[in-house]
């Protein structure tokens, strides 16, 4: 807690996503949290104006990019860090339970035995309590499951950066009807991000600005534990249950879930061809 990282946070107002650049106050390292690669899905085009933004802000400050973090397999949108790699550098994290997403997927897909399902597309896979550095900073990952199995927190000094296990505390927290998911399993890993210090800062990985409000990024832990409307004032275990899969029986599918599965399952990479033209599949009547 005595460590402050500098956040810029970047919003995406396409997927409600915000990316964030995370620097050691210290010195001039850096890491990128859940990157965002822009697509036309109806067009069928990717361009990277998002990505690149994070890019010049990264120059401009000269900064040394060292990681790539992404918090879960994200089905809202799709993951820029191999484009933001190729440009700056740096390795790509995930969390060690991306071979159970890749193999539930790689089968909804049907993705050949060409498609590896152990994780190794990307360059280091975290177990629970594994740590890393970023410049002189000690961050670590904690395993979070619920919304999917791979789910991580990554604490780095006074901040956390919670990916979808929760919203602003007007926004409550992420469904848990995905494959692997699970509403059990995703209230345990709340009372774990609850269970870190009151003046943590907290950074969401979405906002939709429930009742118009602006869009809002950072919390604390005293305040989702007071405020937050799915967990806060210490909801049991069994309401938040009951209530979460009650109200995931009515949320509609994510609109890019298909194309956000396919690359973020292969760490951002789009699938090929055998003569390696990208090329996305729409499997029917699957998910």
């Amino acid at each position: 807690m005595e460590v402050k990282p500098d956040v810029k946070a970047f919003f995406d107002p396409q997927t409600n996503t915000i990316s964030y650049v995370v620097k050691d106050p210290a010195s001039d390292a850096c890491a990128v949290v859940d990157s965002v690669m822009d697509i036309d899905y109806a067009a069928g085009r990717i361009t990277y104006e998002h990505a690149d933004e994070i890019i010049d802000y990264i120059q401009q400050n000269n900064l040394r990019l060292e990681w790539l973090i992404e918090t879960h397999v994200h089905a809202d949108h799709l993951s820029a860090a191999p484009y933001i790699q190729g440009k700056l550098g740096g390795k790509i994290g995930i969390g060690d339970q991306i071979t159970v997403v890749q193999e539930t997927f790689g089968k909804v897909f049907n993705e050949g035995t060409e498609f590896q399902r152990d994780g190794s597309q990307f360059d280091r896979l975290f177990k629970d309590g594994d740590t890393y550095q970023i410049g002189g900073m000690t961050a670590f990952a904690i395993h979070t499951p619920g919304h999917t199995p791979a789910c991580m927190v990554h604490v780095i000094g006074d901040a956390a950066f919670v990916g979808d296990t929760l919203f602003m505390p007007d926004g409550g927290s992420a469904r848990a009807d995905f494959p692997g998911g699970d509403a059990g399993q995703l209230y345990d890993s709340i009372q774990k991000v609850l269970a870190l210090p009151d003046d943590m800062r907290l950074f969401m990985c979405h906002d939709y600005g429930p009742g118009g409000r602006e869009i809002l990024w950072e919390t604390t832990v005293a305040t989702e534990k007071a405020e937050n409307i799915h967990v806060g004032k210490g909801t049991s275990r069994e309401d938040f249950i009951k209530f979460r899969e009650e109200r995931d029986a009515t949320l509609a599918v994510p609109k890019l879930i298909l194309p956000s599965l396919q690359v973020n399952m292969r760490a951002g990479d789009v699938p090929k061809t055998e003569d390696g033209k990208p090329m996305l599949k729409v499997p029917v009547n699957v998910i």
